[in-house]
């Protein structure tokens, strides 16, 4: 355990301590899902460090310690997390939530991120999206979308943008967090071989009644066409 706390790996520091062999979050029993999951939120971003110390209505502060002493911390300071820390905190998770199955069997990341985020930390949903004049809460967004033959190497831009119009989705407003599942992919079928990560999001026609660009006139606009 690592109880004092450290800052999330930027530039230089991140490429030294998070690159190279025995780096990372070590995996056990089909815990790619959390290991992935954990890596992405925490390891270099500082967005969501308030599930680490905010005492929150319903949150459960032996979850919080073993998330920030057994996992963040050690991986920010020396870039590896063993096995049986994220062991630890599945058997927790096992242990205070619906499903039995969270030390052995893999998950769905969404259904990892609600159960911590909602059900034992009583975080706020990060994302309020509509769809059809029907608003929704949410923790993350997953992409769905229909194989699309011009898209061989994609960004995640260009995945986000097609995916919330085939959905007809939009953003109700600004996300604190914006947590982006990619599109699902199997043993037997990957619908993308890589995506290029984008480092910047431009989620402006993501965005309900935001105020754009008429791009024939220049004016405000006032007609959206899809």
């Amino acid at each position: 355990q690592t109880p004092e706390s450290f800052p999330p790996l930027r530039n230089e520091a991140a490429v030294r301590v998070l690159r190279g062999r025995m780096k990372g979050i070590q995996g056990h029993c089909n815990s790619c899902y959390m290991d992935a999951t954990l890596f992405s939120l925490f390891s270099c971003t500082s967005v969501l460090d308030s599930m680490l110390f905010k005492p929150f209505p319903l949150c459960d502060r032996n979850v919080q310690s073993i998330l920030r002493d057994e996992i963040v911390n050690p991986l920010r300071k020396t870039g590896f997390v063993r096995a049986g820390s994220v062991m630890h905190l599945r058997e927790q998770l096992t242990e205070k939530g619906p499903c039995s199955s969270f030390t052995n069997a893999e998950k769905d990341p969404e259904e990892f991120l609600n159960l911590i985020m909602h059900q034992i930390l009583g975080i706020e949903p990060l994302l309020r999206l509509q769809s059809g004049g029907q608003e929704r809460d949410s923790y993350c967004y997953q992409i769905f979308m229909d194989k699309q033959e011009d898209l061989v190497v994609p960004d995640v831009q260009q995945l986000v943008e097609r995916s919330f119009l085939s959905s007809e989705l939009k953003l109700v407003e600004i996300p604190s967090c914006f947590i982006i599942q990619m599109p699902r992919f199997g043993k037997e079928y990957k619908m993308f071989g890589k995506i290029i990560p984008s480092l910047e999001l431009d989620i402006t026609d993501l965005l309900l009644d935001s105020p754009r660009e008429c791009c024939l006139c220049g004016d405000v606009a006032t007609l959206e066409c899809s």
